[in-house]
Order: C-alpha cells, then sequence, then structure tokens
C-alpha cells in the first residue's frame, strides 16, 4: 500500500481523481434497522416504518430507508483504500460540502459505497482533504445518496 505523507500535498495531487475506486461491502436495509432510527431520531413517518400502508399507497411498494439513516451507515461500508496516509496527529471532521438523497433506499435491499478524492487542499494548519462518497442500491447505477465528506489532517 502506497503511503503518503499528510502535509505532501504535492504528492497527493495523485490520489484526486474523476473515478471513483472499489466498491464496499454490502449491507442489507432491514425494517428493523429503519424502526430503530424511527424511534431513535422520532422520525417514523409511514413511508418508512408502515409496510402494510406502503403496499397500497407507496409509489415503491414497500417502506423505504431514512437518507440519514443510509447516510449514517458509511462507517459501515468499508471501502478498500489502495492508500494510507501518515505523519498526522490529528484527523478532524470538518463537515461536507454536499449532501444529496438522489434515489430511494427500499427495505430488503442491499446498499454499498464508493468513493473518490476529489480534493486536497493546504492549509494555514493542515491539510483538507474532500472525498466524495456515494451509496448505492445493489445492482442500480444511480446513486441513492451523494456526499462530500471533508476533513483535515493535522
Amino acid at each position: 500500500m502506497k503511503q503518503y505523507r499528510f502535509d505532501d500535498v504535492e504528492a497527493l495531487q495523485e490520489l484526486v481523481s474523476t473515478e471513483f475506486g472499489p466498491w464496499s461491502n454490502e449491507l442489507e436495509m432491514t425494517q428493523e434497522l429503519i424502526d430503530r432510527f424511527a424511534e431513535l431520531s422520532g422520525d417514523d413517518y409511514w413511508i418508512h416504518t408502515d409496510p402494510e400502508r406502503c403496499k397500497t399507497q407507496s409509489p415503491f411498494g414497500t417502506t423505504i430507508a431514512h437518507g440519514f439513516l443510509t447516510l449514517i451507515l458509511l462507517p459501515r461500508l468499508k471501502t478498500p483504500q489502495g492508500y494510507e496516509i501518515t505523519g498526522f496527529n490529528n484527523m478532524l471532521n470538518y463537515g461536507s460540502d454536499k449532501l444529496r438523497f438522489t434515489g430511494a433506499v427500499p427495505t430488503g435491499s442491499r446498499i454499498h459505497a464508493r468513493n473518490r478524492v476529489k480534493s486536497i487542499e493546504r492549509l494555514p494548519k493542515g491539510t483538507r482533504f474532500t472525498l466524495e462518497q456515494n451509496v448505492h442500491v445493489v445492482g442500480q447505477e444511480r446513486p441513492a445518496l451523494v456526499y462530500e465528506l471533508v476533513f483535515i489532517y493535522q
């Protein structure tokens, strides 16, 4: 695995790409996960929590996952990295530049993710990475979620 020092911005530019890396593991979106998220978040809208009503009234014919549930499952979707960042003391989650819920995740479907390094910038107190992550329902070309995670290595 190739290593890059966190503050070698010139070398790190090799990681910036328009191409996405390999797929992560797959995870099944179960009704239990959806119900647990609904209980925790307080978002118990019927399109997520009422399978019987969804059979007749939902355009999907079944319940669907909350967009934010799909987002918080990203850490469980382990995307293979072909590189390692070294020499830093801290890696800080700086937030996000973009979050879009672009498709439904039906109950019982499987999801997986892939990502790409979108940009790397030198900052006065570290190196800013922007990582674009896409979550897809397995077998669908269009992503269900597009997310740009921004973090800073110091």
